[in-house]
């Protein structure tokens, strides 16, 4: 297997609207993957060509299988949350345990009740008797209790509060991930995130604007922080973006020697949410 995901030139319009334009993107084994992208950006249909879910143009493989016509053996190896957790109201916990232990090979039990351990949920509660959060806790068990290659999270704790959301991350990481797996979040919550992930991908309008290990934002991108009287000097560099802070100014530079900005003010490196905008309204002002 050369890639978990190995995709050369993918294409897909509705209409007059490009919703994917001619991308190539390689995710090897055992990353974290941040899918970063405003709404319409194309994340939507990237993740349902991956999963099978939707026919795009170009060359796309995922564990080496191609995800439409072999739809079903992928299943076996891929697993996803989407951003709306539906489960039948009538079913009972258990009954749900039960069901997904019959029809997937790779369902751990004892994993699912590790992970609802930690939550109010209990075996004999039905669905329509759950919160909405407590409906997204028992989807998410259910899902990372199977034992797949890749796992696909669209904004996977939507409609959850802080604390669970912390736990989720947590549990993802410390009981759910080992280096055979791959997985792939798309999140409006960026921040939450920036601290597990591997690589960063930023797309918007079917484009790939960023694919970077994490690794490399702090040599490829700086963020300085200026007064006044520093201001037009930092912008003879060529900010990718500034904005106005109290007593001074932001700046956020890409290739630009971390040295030489220095000698100007303050430099750190940027926030993947600071980074996203910088990348968004460069392109825009192209």
């Amino acid at each position: 297997m050369n890639a978990v995901i190995n995709a050369k030139g993918l294409y897909k319009s509705y209409g007059k609207k490009v919703a994917l334009d001619h991308i190539d993107l390689q995710i090897p084994a055992g990353r974290i993957v941040g899918l970063i992208g405003p709404n319409g950006a194309g994340k939507t249909t990237l993740l349902k060509g991956i999963l099978g879910l939707a026919t795009v143009g170009g060359d796309l493989q995922v564990l080496d299988l191609n995800p439409f016509t072999d739809r079903v053996k992928l299943l076996e190896d891929v697993s996803f949350i989407a951003d709306t957790a539906i489960l039948p109201r009538w079913l009972k916990v258990s009954e749900a345990l039960d069901y997904v232990e019959g029809v997937h090979p790779k369902f751990s039990r004892e994993k699912a009740m590790g992970f609802l351990a930690k939550t109010q949920i209990q075996l004999n509660h039905k669905v329509k008797d759950l919160s909405k959060g407590m409906v997204t806790q028992l989807h998410l068990a259910l899902i990372m209790a199977i034992d797949s290659k890749l796992l696909v999270l669209d904004e996977p704790t939507l409609g959850l509060d802080i604390l669970y959301r912390k736990q989720f991350y947590e549990a993802l990481l410390n009981d759910y991930y080992d280096a055979q797996k791959t997985i792939l979040i798309t999140t409006h919550q960026v921040e939450e995130i920036e601290g597990i992930l591997t690589d960063l991908i930023f797309i918007n309008n079917g484009k790939i604007l960023l694919e970077t290990p994490m690794d490399n934002v702090p040599e490829k991108f700086v963020e300085l922080q200026v007064d006044l009287a520093q201001k037009d000097a930092a912008l003879a560099l060529k900010p990718i973006h500034t904005k106005t802070i109290l007593g001074g100014f932001k700046m956020i530079f890409e290739n630009v020697d971390a040295a030489q900005l220095k000698t100007l003010g303050r430099v750190s490196t940027p926030s993947v949410a600071d980074l996203f905008v910088a990348k968004m309204q460069s392109t825009v002002q192209q």
